[in-house]
């Protein structure tokens, strides 16, 4: 395998090291701190704390794959490489002199580099083509507590990631909760076909209006029905003519503009996730609280969340995923795995961000306690951890293993993985 920068940084930030090391001109050199990882432009390390024969050096450390690539990269003409103190190199293929006429101490790994080290580094990162996770073969040696450990770290990383959108729509709504609850139910109702009309729905349906006519259930499915614009042209059915006409009375009274109706998705779905079911259903949950946030912030037990959003579309749905189109008899309930996706994918972030902006750590151990409470994700990244033999017990762990996988596995990222540093140093 071909040597790169990343590895020898790699080597360099753990000290993965063995044998006196020497500079190239024969100088003993001992590391007291490799320094700390710059990702961005300068030098790789700073801080580093380098012992050069007697003298202890503080400064910065640069890595390359060969000595040669300090002036390929043109660092003698920048400033941000003066306090350099000591270049690592694999190939230390010619000196390098600074500004100053002083030759820069150099270090070459090649000599230094246990064969085990870079043997289980190879066999990671260039594995066959159809091993999408790299260290499948190595995973019985990795200490159980060292990956449930590396699990929890995951789950909460995966959790900060989602938060995003939290953060986006609170800013949206001014830092008002309730509606950036409103808000992100809606965007995740409308699973990954639908987020982003769905959201656009609830953006344009002001929710005090909604609770105004939360008694009257079919209120608000006019409303949505109609802010959706799936409510244009003649229909056959009663009831969508009754929804038709409730929308046109409500329109005059508070003018409403609807979405464009072309932007929902229906081809190649499963009729269960069609935006008209998922939109009755949502009008069900508008109706259940008039401070969706307020409520659901009192909701510790996750089989408690799970009955509050697994709610039913209205009676016509029952024999219908679309306007006009009987279909055979079923009430259409929200189902149990889209519930807990929904809770997964909006109310855990929403509440751990909660948490985060108010400086309230039970909110956050709340979200983390519901997601250990749900029973694990069944999805194609999961299925494929348990073919290897790890398998999720929750959905904290589900979404621990969606994260690894996406970040980690799938890019052959093993460098920044724990598991991953586990097995090169075995």
């Amino acid at each position: 395998m071909k040597m790169t920068e990343a590895f020898l940084q790699y080597v360099w930030q753990h000290q993965l090291l063995e044998g006196g090391l020497c500079t190239a001109e024969g100088m003993p050199v001992t590391v007291e701190r490799a320094g700390v990882p710059n990702r961005d432009a300068g030098p790789d390390f700073f801080d580093a704390h380098v012992r050069i024969g007697e003298t202890l050096w503080v400064g910065n450390v640069e890595v390359h794959v060969k000595a040669s690539d300090w002036n390929l990269h043109r660092h003698s003409t920048n400033h941000a490489y003066d306090n350099v103190v000591l270049h690592v190199v694999y190939e230390n293929d010619t000196p390098i002199t600074l500004q100053n006429c002083h030759t820069l101490a150099t270090l070459e790994l090649s000599h230094y580099i246990p064969d085990a080290v870079w043997a289980n580094y190879d066999a990671l990162v260039e594995p066959p083509e159809t091993r999408d996770i790299p260290c499948m073969d190595h995973l019985e040696e990795v200490p159980k507590p060292l990956v449930n450990a590396y699990m929890e770290r995951l789950a909460l990383e995966r959790i900060e990631q989602k938060c995003d959108i939290v953060r986006r729509l609170l800013e949206e709504s001014r830092g008002n909760w309730e509606q950036c609850c409103y808000w992100l139910m809606a965007h995740y109702f409308g699973g990954k076909a639908n987020n982003i009309p769905f959201e656009l729905l609830a953006k344009s349906t002001d929710m005090n209006l909604l609770a105004r006519w939360r008694d009257r259930p079919q209120r608000i499915e006019a409303l949505l029905m109609g802010q959706a614009g799936l409510l244009e042209g003649y229909f056959a059915d009663e009831y969508p003519r009754q929804l038709q006409s409730d929308y046109t009375a409500l329109r005059q009274g508070a003018s409403l503009t609807p979405i464009a109706g072309y932007m929902w998705k229906f081809f190649r779905m499963r009729p269960n996730g069609y935006p008209t079911l998922r939109i009755s259903q949502f009008a069900q949950l508008v109706c259940q609280s008039r401070n969706l946030f307020s409520h659901l912030l009192e909701t510790t037990d996750a089989k408690e969340l799970q009955r509050f959003f697994n709610v039913a579309a209205s009676p016509y749905w029952d024999n219908h995923f679309q306007f006009d189109k009987p279909s055979p008899g079923k009430a259409k309930r929200v189902g149990g795995n889209f519930v807990n996706v929904l809770i997964i994918n909006a109310w855990v972030p929403l509440l751990f961000e909660y948490g985060n902006q108010h400086g309230m750590q039970q909110y956050k151990d709340q979200a983390m306690d519901i997601l250990q409470q749900l029973p694990p994700e069944d999805n194609r990244i999961v299925r494929r951890w348990n073919s290897v033999g790890i398998k999720a017990d929750s959905a904290a762990q589900s979404q621990a293993l969606i994260q690894l996988y996406n970040n980690h596995c799938s890019q052959h990222d093993c460098l920044h993985c724990q598991i991953g540093y586990k097995i090169i140093t075995l």
